[in-house]
């Protein structure tokens, strides 16, 4: 299955780059504001969807671009897919795109495809086998304090993101690390991390697409991934934070507060801060301060290669690692 994933994924990897020649030639459309689709989406995604059912015709898909309409729609065997994250990236030239697919058997990602054309380096794990780049095994970063390390993030840039509470996020994080970047693909960010390349990552606003794939790799090379509170069960929360061990417990511990499941005490704090900066709105975007309700992906329920714990836990777990 994962030398299926590779080769679907290599299939779209030789349109993007095609395209990639003559990008100004290429047919974009907008979802909304700031949010783009172009034909070499839609191409690549058809090529990855043929590639997959014609090995596996009884298995699902849950696309970016054509949702779940592809594939059996009641099998425990879904393909997520992300065809082209980067999207702005690529329409502008900006070296810094991927393809996403990830297998999910039951509920739960047992394979893991992500592919940069760019460089043509291909990220792969298979559950419980490791996570690879190229044929080189890779593993999360050693760094034990996060003043020394270099963190991932995505902005907001879609109407109805909440820019305050993200830059009060962003501001926290800047002043506790030695660095912040903002690439503009989650998945190939996750790659990153996975790599040991970054050492940790943080988005709001994500779809199950986005961060399948990475899920794996990260789990797979030593590290943790969750939502802004440890939960593990994150794929479809639409927050995500995954770093090594004791950088991912650092990172939950900051931000923490910030999530949409976080407690009434952090939710008032963080609406009082908010409010002191002249912004009333709820940390996580609501109307209310009332607990939210769990969101639920209709297609499929999604969850990550292996659970997630706080810093704490995660000390105890691995207390003679490197990391």
């Amino acid at each position: 299955m994962l030398n299926v994933a590779v080769k679907a994924a290599r299939a779209a990897g030789a349109l993007i780059n095609r395209a990639a020649l003559d990008v100004e030639a290429v047919r974009v459309s907008v979802k909304q504001t700031n949010d783009f689709v172009t034909e070499v989406d839609k191409a690549a995604e058809a090529a990855i969807i043929e590639t997959l059912l014609t090995a596996y015709p009884g298995h699902g898909i849950l696309a970016e671009e054509s949702g779940s309409e592809h594939g059996a729609k009641d099998s425990e065997f879904v393909w997520i897919i992300d065809p082209l994250d980067g999207t702005t990236n690529f329409i502008h030239g900006f070296p810094f795109y991927c393809v996403s697919i990830a297998l999910s058997v039951r509920g739960k990602v047992e394979q893991a495809v992500v592919y940069d054309p760019n460089r043509n380096d291909i990220y792969s794990a298979s559950k419980g086998r490791g996570s690879y780049v190229n044929d080189r095994r890779i593993r999360v970063g050693k760094r034990t304090r996060l003043q020394e390390c270099l963190i991932s993030t995505g902005f907001p840039y879609r109407p109805g993101d909440k820019l305050k509470p993200y830059l009060n996020m962003l501001g926290e994080v800047m002043s506790q690390c030695a660095g912040v970047r903002r690439p503009g693909a989650a998945a190939l960010d996750l790659a990153h991390v996975a790599a040991g390349y970054t050492d940790g990552f943080f988005e709001t606003s994500l779809q199950p697409w986005d961060v399948a794939a990475g899920s794996l790799l990260i789990t797979e090379a030593g590290g943790l991934i969750g939502n802004f509170t440890g939960e593990a069960d994150f794929i479809d929360h639409g927050e995500c934070v995954a770093g090594n061990p004791r950088i991912y417990g650092q990172l939950v511990g900051t931000l923490g507060k910030y999530s949409k499941f976080a407690g009434a005490g952090d939710k008032a704090s963080v609406r009082q801060a908010l409010s002191g900066a002249g912004d009333e709105t709820p940390a996580d975007g609501s109307e209310e301060a009332a607990p939210a309700a769990k969101p639920t992906l209709k297609a499929k329920r999604i969850k990550a290669g292996s659970a997630a714990a706080p810093e704490a836990e995660a000390a105890q777990q691995v207390p003679d690692a490197p990391f």
